[in-house]
């Protein structure tokens, strides 16, 4: 079904129509992912690239994309639904191909790999602008640059080779015009004169301007171009190349006592390499020691920026929790799982959905299986006590008090919680400790 490629336009006798997005599904578990049926046709009336929508819909997605030309395979990681890329695609349409002006979409995306710019031209009102180069698309355009439409080529007059063609323009060209007359000229033995109109031209031919503003200026533009292509070589790196560049960068802010001023910095880098779900994973291991209780404290705002209603980021978050109870301080912190799982929780920067789901589902992912299960065995009289509180939510006539779950908050290394029947007995002041009391 063809529908209006500016879906905003309710204009019955609109003309420009592009096919209906069809999405499949495929895969299961970490290797699910969606394949765009008809993203060539798409891109056909689009007169983009296929690989302009499909890096696109990574980009609003965070998700990694596969392009496999040869087959016409172009892919989005993880599950999509094929209205919700539609969605995406109207705002790809708005961006880069509709022009600004007229809202047209005959237009040609027109890239400056030298100055790093892109600019849209409408073909049917003859509008010029700029793309805002703020979106990350634009860094994999500049990369991969449209091919010429042959289409939008002037046609030329008959049949005619490369070299007559060549020789045509030579002859035709105003520096053609010029040598010809400075050759008569010499001929005939007079003085050499440039016409007015292309003396400047002849100027810039003796080489480029030698003084201080002119060389600072020309080395600007140099280090601007190539800033511009080690930004775009950046995406082409692993994730675990981009990660280390995220890394350092935390790493040298928190040493210098910078980090919460360039939290934004490092968010926005973290985006420009496509890992700002991972982000959490860093800092847990750059910022958190075996003081974490105290030390997630000082850094609640930062959790809280990449983790909140972020349930990815939050369960890299776990991830790193991981590392940090189970193997790198584990001694220290494994009896204290469940108050560390606590404070995140009441700092909301873990949703209790989160957590559940991560105590029930055990992987080696980030540290041995037998770890894993000793972690969520340790975390176990929380996430009881989460499930606890979820039942009353759903049935307020249950008292209280009857589900409270009960633990010691000892920090004494190696000692295991206190069960409920325990705390009884261990005197007046263990009576007043409960879930609430961490």
């Amino acid at each position: 079904m063809a529908i209006n490629i500016d879906r905003s336009n309710m204009d019955q006798f609109y003309r420009y129509k592009m096919p209906r997005l069809l999405a499949k599904v495929e895969g299961k578990g970490n290797g699910i992912k969606t394949v765009i049926v008809n993203m060539v046709e798409i891109a056909k009336a689009l007169s983009r690239p296929p690989t302009y929508p499909t890096k696109y819909f990574g980009c609003e997605l965070g998700a990694q994309t596969q392009f496999d030309g040869k087959n016409d395979r172009y892919i989005v990681n993880g599950s999509h639904d094929a209205e919700k890329l539609q969605n995406l695609l109207d705002g790809f349409i708005k961006k880069f191909v509709l022009c600004p002006e007229c809202s047209n979409p005959e237009t040609n995306l027109i890239v400056s790999t030298k100055k790093q710019t892109i600019q849209q031209r409408c073909i049917a009102c003859g509008n010029n602008s700029n793309v805002d180069m703020r979106h990350k698309l634009t860094t994999f355009i500049l990369k991969n640059p449209p091919e010429m439409d042959p289409q939008t080529q002037t046609p030329s007059k008959g049949k005619k080779s490369k070299k007559d063609k060549k020789d045509e323009s030579d002859r035709h060209s105003p520096e053609a015009n010029t040598q010809q007359q400075m050759a008569a000229q010499r001929a005939s033995g007079g003085n050499i004169d440039v016409p007015p109109e292309n003396a400047e031209a002849a100027d810039d031919d003796w080489g480029d301007e030698v003084s201080e503003e002119a060389v600072k200026q020309r080395m600007e533009e140099l280090s601007g171009a190539a800033k511009g292509l080690a930004l775009t070589d950046d995406l082409e790196k692993t994730d675990k190349d981009r990660l280390d560049i995220v890394y350092q960068l935390v790493k040298s802010k928190h040493q210098s006592g910078e980090l919460k001023k360039c939290i934004k910095e490092v968010g926005i880098e973290a985006e420009r390499l496509e890992v700002t779900d991972k982000l959490p994973l860093i800092l847990v291991e750059v910022l958190l020691t075996d003081k974490v209780l105290t030390q997630v404290k000082e850094y609640s705002v930062i959790f809280r920026m990449f983790c909140e209603e972020n349930h990815r980021a939050q369960k890299y978050l776990l991830g790193g929790l991981e590392l940090l109870m189970g193997k790198e301080y584990a001694a220290t912190l494994m009896p204290r799982v469940p108050h560390i799982l606590k404070i995140f929780y009441d700092l909301d920067i873990l949703d209790e959905e989160v957590i559940l789901e991560w105590a029930k589902k055990v992987t080696k992912k980030y540290v041995s299986k037998e770890v894993a299960l000793q972690l969520r065995e340790k975390a176990k009289p929380f996430t009881d006590w989460l499930e606890q509180a979820e039942e009353e939510e759903e049935d307020d006539d249950e008292e209280e008090a009857e589900d409270e779950v009960v633990y010691s908050t000892t920090e004494k290394v190696g000692e295991q919680p206190i069960e409920p029947k325990a705390a009884e007995e261990n005197g007046k002041e263990d009576e007043d400790f409960d879930i609430d009391a961490i």
